[in-house]
């Protein structure tokens, strides 16, 4: 049973096509381009090994949420499996889905905030005598007009930033692996591989310590791999695409970011000034001409669709938040085509709010929205991990047959990403340059908290939407219907 649509009904408008792109590109940020460089600095070349520790825990949290994706792909994707997990808990389950949803709202629209900023400084490299503050808006409104348009707008357009990124990533691999292997033009050969390795100090020059550190740093880097899960709600085969998806991440975090890390370090000396730019000072090792020019264009790219991503991630988490009164109804009416045009819109304007404090107040508004947003991200995954670990019996006992994507090693594997999170917050206390977003962080999490607290109780004695208690006993059809999910397909019938 497929829901009618009204003006409150999100439209499937995603292709196979779209949804593969999305998962390959969502991994593939600007972080990688140009983060990375700053955690080699802090790292050497076992920089490589904190990207695969990192990855390593996010291809855990991707199966974890793809197994719950594939059972009921909805609207808000983890908001609502958060809410499904503690609804026994009753105020907790509640408070649960809150603080999952509002977070990830939060992360994104500091990311288009911070993306719009940052496509400014790259477009300024070919028009350096333009306005930074109007090119972010120009950046802005484009990609918002994108996502007014339809879902399939989005989709098509982050199909092609991602398949630019991808391709981008995998000629780099390509031509990165035919110079570390000898079969470079002699000509152009100049550096020797193995003494820029390991000559620098060796793989891990500043200890473990560091490493660990490194792979803190990096966990923001990876955040995005999840909003396939998100889009499920809007696409035609939502089940086959997150399946694909999450059977495919373990590839895509090996040879996007470790492997091509691999390559960085092996090229440019971790301790050199080149690191800053680590991609671009590799393609000019290798000798290829305009490299800064061909480098700033993919990580404008880069910036781009994460821009484009951070506004349909934010809209949607933000329209599921309306459905269960964790946000303002009228935030929920969609146009005709299917789009919620308050919601991406709020997004819009907080984002371009947020670039406006990055000019007028850079060192306290701004640095603390950019300092905390890591953190944020941390504890969305940590929700989702805690989220699979209580719901899984209730999935095995609502799905016809087995589930299309189990998590591995459950429960073992479940508390060990569970462990595996809580110790990135515990250890950031200890590392003096992660203490500040630790704190930022939790002060972010304690206003949501007073937030939940303010809004509940204006809100206290309405009618709850959905009896989370009768799942999944009660109809199912109805709770596709609720939460904007397109049934449970896949797992539960067309």
């Amino acid at each position: 049973m497929q829901p009618s649509m009204d003006n409150s009904q999100l439209k499937c408008g995603l292709k196979q096509r779209h949804m593969t792109m999305i998962a390959l590109g969502g991994v593939i940020g600007a972080g990688l381009f140009v983060g990375s460089g700053v955690v080699i600095q802090q790292t050497g070349p076992a920089a490589v090994l904190s990207f695969l520790i990192t990855g390593g825990l996010v291809v855990l949290v991707m199966r974890m949420l793809g197994e719950m994706a594939c059972a009921m792909p909805a609207v808000g994707s983890f908001y609502e499996y958060a809410r499904l997990a503690f609804a026994s808990w009753r105020g907790p389950g509640k408070l649960a889905g809150f603080l999952t949803g509002w977070m990830y709202w939060y992360f994104w629209v500091i990311v288009v905030a911070v993306e719009a900023v940052a496509g400014a400084k790259l477009v300024q490299f070919w028009l350096p005598d333009a306005p930074a503050w109007l090119i972010s808006l120009v950046l802005l409104v484009l990609l918002s007009a994108t996502n007014l348009i339809s879902v399939g707008s989005y989709g098509e357009f982050e199909f092609w930033f991602s398949s630019i990124k991808v391709a981008a990533i995998m000629v780099f691999l390509f031509l990165g692996g035919l110079y570390v292997l000898g079969l470079w033009p002699s000509s152009l050969h100049t550096t020797a591989v193995l003494p820029t390795l390991l000559g620098h100090g060796g793989l891990m020059p500043k200890g473990i310590g560091p490493v660990l550190s490194g792979a803190v740093a990096a966990t923001g880097f990876y955040f995005g791999a999840e909003i396939v899960t998100i889009a499920a709600a809007e696409a035609r085969e939502p089940a086959k695409a997150v399946a694909k998806a999450t059977n495919s991440v373990i590839t895509r975090v090996l040879v996007f970011y470790v492997g091509s890390v691999l390559l960085v370090v092996a090229l440019v000396p971790w301790n050199s000034p080149q690191m800053s730019t680590p991609y671009v000072s590799a393609l000019e090792v290798m000798g290829l001409p305009a490299a800064a020019n061909i480098m700033n264009a993919i990580v404008l790219t880069a910036v781009l669709s994460a821009l484009n991503s951070g506004l349909y991630a934010a809209s949607r988490m933000l329209f599921a938040l309306t459905r269960h009164g964790d946000a303002p109804k009228a935030l929920a009416k969609v146009s005709r085509r299917g789009v919620p045009v308050r919601a991406i819109l709020l997004g819009t304007v907080f984002g371009y709010i947020s670039v406006i404090m990055s000019y007028v107040s850079p060192d306290t508004v701004f640095a603390f929205l950019v300092n905390s947003y890591g953190t944020v991200a941390i504890f969305v995954y940590l929700l989702i991990a805690m989220s699979q670990l209580r719901l899984r019996k209730r999935l095995d006992a609502a799905a016809v047959g087995e589930l299309r994507v189990k998590m591995w090693g459950f429960p073992y594997l479940t508390w060990l990403s569970i462990g595996g999170m809580v110790s990135i917050l515990v250890a950031m206390a200890f590392i003096p340059e992660q203490r500040k977003p630790l704190w930022l962080g939790v002060v972010s999490l304690a206003v949501l908290l007073a937030a939940y607290a303010w809004f509940h109780r204006r809100s206290r004695g309405r009618e709850e939407e959905q009896n989370f208690m009768s799942w999944p006993n009660g109809s199912m059809d109805q709770y596709a219907a609720d939460t904007g999910a397109g049934g449970f397909r896949g797992q539960l019938g067309e």
